[in-house]
């Protein structure tokens, strides 16, 4: 089975204390979004494997891209191909994971959406992904009118390694 190859740009060391950055991007199709997201976390995968890892962390991760990632597609984008998602994503050393997706949507207000909780709500199939988006990632913010997500988490080092790591920066 051949897979498509969705690196745009990769790149290595390119800000001071980053270990890792990539950015690609996907044209605005639904059929996309899965196999671009299982690549993306395959490309992921060895720095999140330094981090611990047992609190679901990489989980989390990747569900709100794959929300984010949706959203662009369907509601930024309106699923018209010729319209791509970006994606960038870089991990600190001190495992910091920072995700941006950009869409070449009209935008939204982020702060006038509807409460998924309100019992108006509750049976709805849509509506979801951005209060997902925020209970999984430590920080998400919009920008440029919604047309940019921004999505943080902080991940954790395994207990002996943390030790190490609190050594090291007291010499």
């Amino acid at each position: 089975m051949n897979q498509k190859q969705y690196l745009a740009v990769e790149t290595e060391d390119l800000q001071v204390g980053r270990s890792f950055e990539i950015q690609l991007s996907l044209p605005s199709l639904v059929t996309e979004i899965s196999p671009f997201v299982d690549q993306l976390m395959g490309l992921l995968k060895p720095e999140l494997d330094r981090f611990y890892k047992e609190d679901g962390s990489d989980i989390d991760i990747e569900v709100a891209v794959q929300e984010a990632i949706a959203n662009a597609v369907i509601h930024g984008n309106h699923e018209i191909p010729e319209k791509r998602v970006h994606v960038e994503c870089s991990c600190s050393l001190e495992g910091e994971v920072l995700i941006t997706v950009r869409d070449e949507g009209e935008g939204f207000d982020s702060n006038n959406l509807p409460d998924p909780t309100d019992p108006a709500n509750l049976l709805l199939s849509h509506g979801r992904g951005v209060r997902l988006m925020q209970t999984l990632m430590d920080e998400v913010r919009f920008e440029e009118n919604g047309t940019i997500v921004r999505m943080r988490k902080l991940l954790r080092l395994p207990l002996g390694q943390q030790k190490l790591a609190l050594g090291a920066a007291a010499v």
